[in-house]
């Protein structure tokens, strides 16, 4: 399996949310060639600030791999973590971050800061954005230009 193979399984989960009309983020968590967990966006569905598409997913694969380290685990996501998310990532111990679409308003994983890359954490986790960018954007236009069409 390949690093996009497993970016369009993310953007499989994106277009879910949109369809439940959430924000159209979606995450998979691979380790190896076996994705263990896949969510997307469930804040409006959870009334949750925190259902994020990475969180859900982290707490997905810890369950299925009995261990809340994901060291041996990559974390494909359609857009760039927020803050939170990309905390989460770091605690959690996921081994490697793939993101599509860059967040220049709340990205930590490169646009405003390197969360998973800060060697002042105890843990350092590699990322690389830009993976099929121009689909995983063009859901989140097409998400913002309906909202704002639906005043």
């Amino acid at each position: 399996m390949t690093d996009i193979h497993f970016m369009r399984e993310a953007l499989a989960e994106a277009r879910l949310a949109a369809e439940a009309g959430e924000l159209p983020v979606g995450c998979v968590i691979a380790r190896g060639d076996e994705i263990i967990a896949r969510a997307h966006n469930a804040c409006e569905a959870l009334h949750d600030a925190t259902a994020h598409a990475e969180l859900l997913a982290i707490r997905m694969a810890s369950a299925a791999s009995g261990d809340w380290r994901l060291n041996r685990c990559t974390l494909y996501v359609t857009l760039e973590p927020c803050p939170m998310c990309a905390g989460a990532i770091v605690q959690a111990r996921v081994g490697r971050l793939v993101y599509g679409a860059a967040d220049p308003g709340q990205g930590c994983a490169g646009s405003l800061y390197r969360v998973c890359e800060d060697p002042a954490f105890p843990h350092f986790c590699p990322s690389e954005g830009g993976l099929l960018a121009e689909e995983c954007s063009a859901l989140l236009k097409d998400f913002f230009e309906r909202a704002r069409r639906q005043g």
